[in-house]
């Protein structure tokens, strides 16, 4: 999964995160849920959370940075409780490289996700790219890999400050991208 740090609207979002994770379990009708989420304050912690609640929800976790360090990009005690606890109960956390800056690391983390998953899970605006490794690069790369999209749409951040935007009526609409049902039976 990939998506924004500041979440504005959060009952729709959460809303929308439910619908995305019903329409993939749907698709996916014989596997039960892994989410793979460097656990990020805001989304990353809100769909991790909702798998989680799920039965047989499971959590891999790569991590960017050293996790004391990490910690210090979360904006509240309350963030950084929530990082821990869901941290805690991950199935596993893979310890990425080192990268040349912080920015390398978030695009890394996100890369790893790509690689790793079946279906992207984009909790995003649908707009252009604040910042390497963000939400906006990663559905880019993931739509150039044919990669399956669920999208949970939902404001992003003011450009320049952490103050969260909201779409309005569209925020935490579903849309779907490449994700087809596979065959229920006995074959």
């Amino acid at each position: 999964m990939t998506g924004h740090r500041a979440v504005a609207d959060v009952k729709r979002v959460l809303a929308g995160i439910d619908e995305a994770l019903d329409r993939i379990e749907h698709a996916s009708a014989r596997r039960l849920l892994l989410v793979i989420s460097p656990l990020a304050e805001g989304a990353d912690c809100l769909v991790a959370e909702r798998v989680l609640a799920r039965p047989g929800g499971r959590l891999v976790v790569p991590l960017p940075l050293p996790q004391e360090d990490y910690l210090t990009d979360f904006t509240t005690d309350a963030s950084r409780r929530t990082f821990l606890e869901l941290f805690a109960r991950a199935e596993r956390i893979i310890h990425l490289p080192p990268a040349a800056t912080r920015e390398a690391a978030y695009e890394a983390a996100g890369q790893y996700v790509l690689e790793h998953c079946d279906v992207l899970l984009a909790v995003w605006d649908g707009r252009e790219v604040q910042g390497e490794g963000g939400t906006g690069q990663i559905v880019a790369r993931g739509r150039a890999m044919g990669k399956p999209i669920v999208i949970v749409r939902a404001g992003n951040r003011i450009p320049g400050t952490r103050v969260a935007t909201s779409l309005g009526e569209e925020q935490g609409r579903v849309l779907v991208e490449r994700l087809t049902e596979e065959r229920r039976g006995d074959g």
